[in-house]
């Protein structure tokens, strides 16, 4: 298997395609996003000292080049507008393993635009990526993540209990993961019966 090759994965409602250089505006635009500031900065760094847009743009303009992980942008499928991005990184190649995170701007929410995201890019690492882990970690203060990754068959395997101080408060981190079993016998859809042969396919 490879995360050299960056693929085009294509759904009903997103399309996740490499990231571009040209990219990096829309991608700044969406990392200022209060809500995406709040799940996915560090609580205890000083926004002042968040990347500048010089660095956000080397950033993104290098992604199609990391041999070890996968980002890749997602789309809405019928503007072509990026909403967010979908990344599977920290890659263990003995344990066929790795880390799953997203994040979604405002124009990209409650649409079912990130739902069917972790769903292609999930497929893709199991289906054409051999992996048979995928993990990730979600604040238990964020609910629509959580739900999202539900949907999709992640299983909650642990809870750091108020492991993080932010904004004056301790909030858990919830730990989930999929298993390539599981995600064979649903194909992404957990909840809806018959699935077995329903999947969402990925093509790219």
């Amino acid at each position: 298997m490879s995360f050299l090759v960056k693929p085009v994965l294509t759904g009903e409602r997103t399309v996740l395609r490499p990231f571009t250089e040209a990219d990096a505006e829309a991608m700044w635009r969406i990392l200022e996003d209060p809500e995406v500031l709040r799940f996915t900065s560090d609580p205890s760094g000083d926004p002042a000292d968040g990347p500048s847009y010089d660095s956000v743009r080397s950033w993104y303009a290098t992604r199609t080049e990391q041999p070890d992980r996968l980002d890749l942008a997602v789309t809405d499928r019928e503007t072509g507008e990026v909403v967010g991005e979908v990344v599977l990184n920290e890659w263990e190649p003995h344990h066929r393993s790795c880390n799953f995170r997203t994040l979604i701007g405002p124009r990209g929410r409650d649409r079912g635009l990130g739902t069917e995201a972790v769903r292609l890019i999930v497929g893709h690492g199991f289906e054409r990526l051999g992996l048979h882990r995928i993990s990730l970690e979600v604040y238990g203060d964020n609910p629509r993540a959580r739900r999202a990754y539900e949907k999709v068959g992640f299983v909650t395997e642990g809870v750091l209990r108020e492991s993080s101080l932010r904004e004056g408060a301790w909030v858990d981190e919830v730990q989930m993961a999929i298993l390539d079993r599981e995600w064979a016998r649903h194909r992404g859809r957990p909840e809806e019966p018959d699935t077995v042969d329903g999947g969402l396919g990925a093509r790219g």
